[in-house]
């Protein structure tokens, strides 16, 4: 990724951050003093929803192994069973068939690397800014989303 990318994505969360608390602060705020805002709720919400798509998205990965190791299995590959068994998490060899679940295989295992941090980073934001914290997590649900059926 290039600088331009960082910048850019700090300029937009620090212009979201900056019209949440000029603007919205009065707008949105807690019926409990010092509380988080009636919004707050948007963002463990979104993340459910991600964490039940990451579920569904592990089922398929499940699936898909058993596929490619009938579609390889069909097309006289070598060593199916060894290679494509659990506990192997990627399939070694470079057959298209290995490549195409390894590339599912990764997506998801990319979701299971960086959702932790995610849901921290977003929980603790959406205390102080719940819609820069509700809008980031939305957008890290449909790039992740798109990542992983593309």
């Amino acid at each position: 990724m290039s600088a331009t990318f960082f910048v850019k994505a700090a300029g937009g969360a620090g212009l979201g951050i900056y019209l949440e608390s000029t603007y919205a602060a009065n707008i949105f705020t807690s019926p409990v003093a010092g509380g988080p805002s009636p919004l707050y709720a948007a963002t463990p919400l979104i993340l459910m929803g991600v964490g039940f798509y990451t579920l569904m998205h592990g089922m398929k990965v499940g699936s898909l192994r058993n596929k490619f190791k009938e579609l390889a299995k069909k097309d006289g590959e070598e060593d199916v069973e060894e290679r494509y068994s659990l506990p192997n998490l990627y399939v070694p060899g470079k057959s298209k068939h290995a490549k195409a679940f390894n590339c599912m295989q990764r997506s998801h295992q990319h979701i299971l690397e960086t959702y932790p941090f995610v849901i921290i980073s977003s929980l603790l934001c959406a205390y102080s800014f719940p819609i820069a914290a509700g809008l980031s997590t939305l957008t890290f649900a449909v790039g992740r989303i798109t990542l992983s059926n593309s």
